[in-house]
């Protein structure tokens, strides 16, 4: 099959669900009020809530909830063939995730921008909203890992990629103080420096790895898992508007710029898919996803179908800064879309590669050596981007070289093909940071609203000593997992987390639509995906926990062991409670009528 069919299949679908599917919800079941004032006007602080201009929210959205589910995960789904993989990214995307997003983005916004854990409370109970924080904790310090992780990889021992990372930093700080202090409102200027300042970062990094200059930004594994929780750190204290919305937003030009070019070279160059539609992997005993086809392609494929990472935006940041409720559906159904679309373009990328190239650079070398594959064009891949791919597990490598394959292939650009491979290692990182930034100042509000019982001040983002402190323990707490674990520990946890959270967001929505609509049967767009997912992730739980963790019989091992039980144990008390408690709303409807 050819790339292109995929690509085409996706758009009508995705663009004819935002037409029609969004607009029914968010005019009917949700019923969006464009003159009630936002919590970004009611409560604003200039620090946290701060109205924004959509496309500016949009930009910071789509580059928070990106993280390196949507690339990494249909990368490493792959090992199925390509078809389980595209027609889970089409469904959950559809009827799950971009429901997900857009329910608890409303509901927080109804909710004065309050987090998941203050709505779970409000709608479901006192001990659900107990459980769902500590849930959220859980979940959020294993994702931030596991997106973690992937950026560590990518990055360890390339200074080219880490220097042009380490230029968005400078260009968002740079933007923001342009666009709120030197030039008031001017976006587009302000894009337009932090953009080129980007570009120059990639084209430089080159010449400049190949100095003395460049060693500065050469660093190893071990470094990394250093260096990226104190910039989580960093990030989460820092004014919202300084550095974390101004670089989202700059990191969405890349990424959508990134993904219209691959689009774009697709349509030019209409790959032939080289694996097949279905692999014999599907019945279990893969050598990068131990376990069958289902459930483990829903965890692996994480955010590009349905992430639960996104309520903590959706109700984390995103509902402080929109300025309009009539704005809820752009961003957050169209902003689920746009990273489904990002899925399907990673799944493409994987799945051009011949499946002996795609094994070997996804397997350390002995294992692969265990399945009787041949290396075709690895070797030649190799030379033209100048990096050595095999034997480089994690889907961020082998991405990277699908990615620059399809974009030289392009008539005039193979020689170019060293610079698309670094560009695109550059595009993932800067999914991942931008993720990860945002989930650790969300984390930090989480657990500010849990420990404020014990001193008042600590659950003030005014107090700087409780800020600081509360964004140092989850700091702290995901890089010790970063520092500690492997891809294999470590995806599949953050895989089971990430969904285990989708359902428990799922189930708020439910009894938050059950209080709210008019009509008690539109629950059941949140709750047929709420039940689903909870199969789903329970069985995984089991299997991760069984076959996994427990067998490897290390302290690492019996960690996540430990932390997959304890999450699955909270999802369950709080999946049962807001059952409870649909129960108890449906029965009060029908005495009241």
């Amino acid at each position: 099959m050819h790339a292109l069919t995929l690509i085409i299949v996706s758009l009508l679908i995705f663009a004819l669900a935002y037409r029609f599917y969004a607009k029914f919800i968010i005019t009917k079941v949700l019923v969006f009020d464009q003159s009630r004032p936002t919590p970004a006007h009611t409560h604003r602080d200039g620090k946290d809530y701060h109205p924004t201009n959509k496309f500016v929210l949009f930009g910071h959205h789509f580059a928070a909830i990106s993280g390196a589910g949507p690339l990494v995960g249909p990368v490493l789904a792959a090992q199925f063939g390509f078809l389980p993989g595209f027609l889970w990214i089409l469904i959950g995307a559809v009827l799950g995730g971009a429901v997900h997003d857009m329910v608890i983005l409303f509901a927080s916004v109804r909710m004065k921008g309050q987090s998941l854990t203050r709505l779970a409370k409000k709608h479901i109970g006192p001990a659900a909203g107990i459980a769902t924080g500590f849930a959220i904790l859980f979940i959020i310090i294993t994702a931030l890992a596991g997106l973690g992780l992937v950026v560590v990889n990518a990055l360890s021992e390339s200074s080219w990629a880490t220097f042009t990372i380490a230029m968005t930093i400078p260009a968002a700080f740079i933007m923001a103080l342009y666009m709120y202090k030197i030039r008031p409102g001017k976006i587009v200027e302000a894009s337009l420096i932090g953009v080129t300042i980007v570009i120059l970062g990639v084209v430089f990094g080159e010449p400049l790895s190949k100095t003395s200059f460049g060693n500065l930004f050469l660093f190893s594994k071990p470094a990394l898992s250093v260096i990226l929780p104190s910039y989580g750190f960093i990030a989460s204290t820092l004014p919202v508007w300084l550095l974390l919305c101004p670089r989202d937003y700059l990191s969405s030009y890349m990424k959508i710029g990134t993904i219209a070019l691959l689009v774009l070279g697709i349509f030019m160059v209409n790959p032939v898919l080289r694996m097949p539609a279905l692999t014999p992997y599907i019945h279990g005993g893969g050598p990068i996803i131990p376990g069958k086809v289902w459930p483990f392609v829903c965890i692996t494929i994480a955010c590009g179908a349905i992430s639960g990472f996104h309520s903590l935006v959706s109700s984390g940041t995103t509902p402080k800064m929109i300025n309009n409720e009539a704005e809820i559906r752009f961003i957050g159904y169209g902003a689920m879309l746009v990273e489904a679309v990002v899925s399907i373009m990673a799944l493409i990328a994987a799945t051009v590669m011949l499946p002996g190239d795609y094994f070997a650079i996804n397997l350390p070398h002995d294992a692969f050596a265990k399945l009787g594959l041949n290396i075709t064009n690895l070797k030649e891949i190799e030379q033209m981007t100048g990096e050595t791919l095999a034997g480089r597990p994690g889907g961020a490598v082998s991405l990277a070289a699908g990615m620059s394959l399809i974009l030289s292939s392009i008539k005039g650009m193979k020689h170019l093909m060293g610079y698309w491979y670094h560009f695109a290692i550059m595009f993932e990182a800067l999914f991942v940071l931008t993720t990860v930034d945002t989930g650790t100042r969300v984390a930090r509000y989480i657990l500010q609203e849990m420990v404020k019982f014990v001193n008042p001040r600590l659950g003030r983002s005014s107090w700087m000593p409780g800020v600081i402190i509360s964004g140092a323990v989850i700091s702290f707490l995901w890089g010790y997992l970063v520092y500690n674990g492997d891809i294999s520990t470590i995806w599949p946890m953050f895989g089971v987390a990430n969904q285990l959270l989708a359902t428990l967001a799922l189930c708020v929505g439910t009894v938050f639509i059950l209080k709210h609509s008019a009509k008690k049967y539109y629950c059941l767009i949140t709750f047929l995906p709420s039940l689903f997912m909870f199969a789903t992730t329970f069985v995984a739980a089991i299997e991760n926990i069984t076959v996994n963790y427990l067998p490897k019989h290390t302290f690492q091992g019996n960690l996540n062991a430990a932390l997959s039980i304890i999450m699955l144990a909270l999802v369950i008390i709080i999946f049962f409670e807001s059952l409870r408690k649909s129960v108890s709303l449906l029965k009060v409807s029908g005495r009241n009528r």
